[in-house]
């Protein structure tokens, strides 16, 4: 009973800490007004869902420079993309493919998702504007920064205990697996990034929600894809318009973040298992990230004078459009070795009788 009571204990630090750490990097990144705000607490809801412990200083800057290095190659690809379009999309295509690569084939997942996300926007960024590129440069760097600042404060004020297990890593895919997953995943990026290059600035939150379906696409199967993307992507809209208009009753940065807090605890409590459900956690946690995207631009929109509400049903339907996408790439890329593995069965079934 101890052991159980121990272990509950632990999850919900986890919990909290997690909820805190995006709740005060939302508020943060909105408070000090950083270009493109929300791209720090989707960062943070990564470091704090990954990592059980905090980043050593020198770990969390080691961590900024070759994340800066890596997605800073992105203004290289700008050039290519502007003269010479198809050429730069089978770049973009082959960098993607090998960012989801290095995760599975037990690399970061955490670097090579946020090279996928750094390479697509910058890079897209890059064939309208240098300056905007340079300005998403400097927003996934700060973004990241904060996030690991963040994740260091948040493990001060909710400390792991020394004698916690840590959570049991998951076994990596075979050589041929691991590529066709990652095969999967930028096929499931890149449809965004294209659709991004027509206008990069109103298109960035595409290109953000694209990168967290292919890093879910490497744990969902075709059979679950409807319910896990289509479902997280829902409700993830779903909580964005509950919070924006429990939001409007009392508009202040504290509510902001009170509000962040209470939805982070929700997700949090059923991402780690505390109220458990039949969905996984990459399902929560695509669900969180939906909807700090939506509800953070949306605010943006709304300092901008922009119409909020046609704006966000204009932004849904691409989320959700994104979404099949990806469940209709699943189901394609899956079929093939469904009906591989098949084929002796079925070989077997019709084989002729042995000859007496």
């Amino acid at each position: 009973m101890t052991g159980a009571m121990s272990q509950r204990e632990l999850l919900g630090r986890r919990a909290l800490r997690l909820a805190f750490g995006t709740a005060l990097c939302l508020a943060i990144s909105f408070g000090m007004d950083l270009p493109i705000p929300f791209i720090a607490p989707v960062l943070s809801v990564f470091l704090f869902a990954s990592m059980p412990r905090p980043l050593s200083p020198k770990a969390g800057i080691g961590l900024v420079l070759v994340v800066a290095l890596t997605t800073g190659s992105g203004l290289l690809l700008a050039p290519v993309l502007r003269y010479y379009v198809m050429s730069g999309v089978l770049l973009v295509g082959l960098c993607l493919f090998l960012a989801f690569r290095h995760g599975l084939g037990g690399g970061n997942h955490l670097v090579s998702t946020f090279l996928a996300a750094g390479l697509t926007m910058i890079s897209a960024a890059g064939t309208a504007d240098l300056q905007l590129a340079l300005t998403v440069v400097g927003a996934l760097v700060k973004g990241l920064l904060l996030a690991v600042l963040v994740l260091g404060m948040g493990h001060a004020m909710l400390p792991e205990p020394a004698s916690a297990p840590r959570p049991p890593a998951r076994p990596p895919p075979s050589r041929a697996e691991a590529t066709r997953l990652a095969l999967r995943a930028a096929l499931v990026v890149l449809p965004a990034f294209l659709l991004a290059l027509a206008d990069p600035a109103s298109y960035m939150p595409i290109i953000m929600k694209s990168v967290s379906l292919g890093r879910q696409s490497c744990t969902t199967t075709a059979r679950s894809a409807a319910r896990e993307l289509l479902g997280s992507t829902l409700l993830g809209g779903a909580m964005a318009i509950v919070f924006w208009f429990a939001l409007k009753w009392f508009v202040h940065l504290w509510m902001f973040f009170l509000w962040m807090l209470l939805f982070g605890l929700f997700v949090a409590r059923r991402l780690y298992r505390l109220k458990p459900t039949r969905y996984t956690p990459g399902f929560w946690l695509n669900s969180l990230v939906t909807l700090i995207i939506l509800l953070g631009q949306s605010v943006q929109d709304s300092v901008a004078g922009k119409d909020v509400y046609t704006a966000f049903i204009v932004r849904m339907g691409l989320f959700i459009a994104v979404t099949l996408y990806a469940c209709l790439m699943l189901q394609l890329l899956d079929a093939r070795p469904r009906l591989r593995r098949g084929a002796p069965l079925e070989q077997a079934g019709h084989a002729p009788p042995p000859s007496r």
